[in-house]
């Protein structure tokens, strides 16, 4: 039997930007802002989080008030759950854009488990995809501690990872069972409206929206379909309305 994991989104960081960049083909031209999450998954033996997110956040009163939570520091952050980042004994990454894993060499005592695509790709960036920054994984390399993923894994009892490249290559989806069923971390880049688009998006016969940049728009589609439909909790990655949540379920 596996275990039933607390979930907990800690803001450390946050992006204000176009937001077509969430939401493929729709609402180009509306600002808005989306905060940066590390997710500390608690329950088990091992101290577990999914991504590490911004090193120098931007701790602002208005960016906090446009996502709805507190901005943390990623030291700030673990140290609600009263953890450092020597406590850490595994990161899972959803993939290696820099704002999910600035933090990496912090966790000095962490096993990473990463798509091995996002390692390709983090080392070779395609010239349209700027947000690869390998100086953020060097450390952790030289140290051997990381695990390559190269499909569907189960890293713990009740805590699986799906490749779900939609927004990446190597994206990976986390599946985390808690007490009120499968919980998603979106391997990709997106906010809950993509799942459940407005009227006008489904009135053009559109089940839910891809994420604004990814690979391919008609696989990316058939992702975030797959993924809305294998969980009973879902997580999108930049969801401001998890700011001002402690603890999930």
């Amino acid at each position: 039997m596996s275990l039933q994991y607390k979930i907990h989104p800690v803001v450390m960081g946050t992006k204000a930007f176009d937001k077509g960049m969430m939401t493929y083909q729709h609402d180009y031209g509306k600002p808005y802002t989306i905060p940066i999450y590390c997710w500390y998954i608690e329950g088990g033996e091992k101290n577990i989080l999914v991504d590490t997110g911004e090193m120098i956040p931007l701790l602002s009163k208005d960016r906090e008030q446009a996502v709805g939570g507190k901005i943390y520091t990623f030291e700030e952050g673990l140290s609600r759950w009263e953890l450092s980042p020597e406590d850490i004994d595994i990161v899972i990454h959803t993939h290696l854009h820099n704002d999910h894993c600035e933090n990496d060499e912090k966790c000095k005592n962490a096993t990473f488990y990463i798509h091995e695509k996002e390692l390709e790709r983090i080392h070779t960036p395609h010239p349209l995809d700027f947000r690869y920054m390998e100086d953020y994984i060097l450390d952790i390399e030289k140290n051997g501690q990381i695990k390559t993923v190269n499909g569907d894994m189960e890293i713990l009892p009740g805590i699986k990872v799906i490749h779900t490249p939609a927004h990446t290559e190597g994206g990976l989806t986390v599946m985390v069972d808690t007490a009120k069923g499968k919980a998603a971390i979106t391997g990709f880049c997106v906010i809950m409206e993509n799942f459940y688009p407005p009227v006008k998006i489904k009135a053009m016969e559109m089940e839910v929206i891809p994420p604004g940049t990814l690979i391919n728009t008609y696989e990316a589609y058939d992702i975030v379909l797959k993924v809305r439909d294998m969980a009973d909790i879902l997580l999108p990655l930049h969801e401001p309305q998890f700011a001002s949540i402690d603890t999930i379920p």
